[in-house]
């Protein structure tokens, strides 16, 4: 009987020593879903889980601390350094995956503008999806509505965009995500985005160019067929070269 009682586990206790990871990831695989590292998972992560997975991030930092001879037990520096680095990683530079997007009211176009309209720049933060290194720069968003566009609060366009980069990033993968998202919400006649940043994947390691910026853009609508649009935008972004 005793012998019995030991190799019996019932399926809660299966799941209670599952890690928080292992669960969502599951979630997600079993609804056939990505998980790239510029994806959000949102929709899969249950209440009180991302307090748990913060934890289990702490615990395999920590880890990783080890792994690179760095005492923690003796250098107040770096004892609560892994705690640190997971809150940062979870609750700041990559809550973009795991919190839903923000709230955006939206109000009817009833003054049935038409014109080009210019929001920036707006300051963006991100990180390589390559190295984790920080991507820090500027976005300007060109919107050309019509009668049908839903006009959302200039704040919004930043916060949707803080929501897209706050991911591990690729900054031409990231440019199209917030194309997609304000033309989802908005429903333009045009939309264009221009995106300047510094890459400290360049700045802190390999060649250590603090000077590079990456600009890329992204067209849609109105901006794609009529070229005099396009150069009316492009003109009326102020952009820092490299000197």
């Amino acid at each position: 009987m005793l012998m019995k009682a030991q190799g019996t586990m019932k399926p809660a206790d299966q799941d209670e020593g599952t890690p928080v990871s292992v669960k969502i990831r599951e979630r997600i695989q079993a609804a056939r879903k990505r998980f790239h590292a510029n994806d959000n998972i949102a929709e899969f992560i249950e209440p009180g889980e991302l307090e748990a997975l913060l934890d289990e991030v702490e615990v395999k930092m920590r880890g990783v601390l080890q792994s690179l001879v760095i005492d923690t037990e003796s250098d107040h520096n770096t004892s609560d350094t892994a705690r640190r680095v997971a809150k940062m990683y979870v609750n700041e530079v990559f809550r973009g995956r795991y919190v839903k997007s923000p709230t955006v009211t939206e109000f009817p176009n009833a003054e049935h503008l038409n014109e080009l309209m210019i929001v920036g720049p707006i300051t963006v933060r991100s990180a390589c999806s390559h190295h984790f290194c920080p991507v820090i720069g500027k976005v300007w968003i060109g919107v050309l509505p019509n009668e049908h566009t839903n006009v959302i609060g200039l704040s919004k366009y930043a916060r949707l965009a803080e929501w897209i980069m706050g991911r591990p990033q690729i900054q031409e993968e990231a440019v199209i995500q917030l194309a997609d998202l304000v033309m989802e919400l908005t429903q333009p006649d045009g939309l264009a985005i221009v995106m300047q940043a510094s890459h400290y994947c360049m700045a802190w390691r390999g060649v250590k160019d603090m000077d590079s910026l990456m600009i890329n853009s992204v067209m849609r609508g109105a901006f794609l067929k009529d070229p005099n649009l396009r150069r009316e935008f492009l003109a009326l972004i102020p952009r820092k070269s490299s000197e």
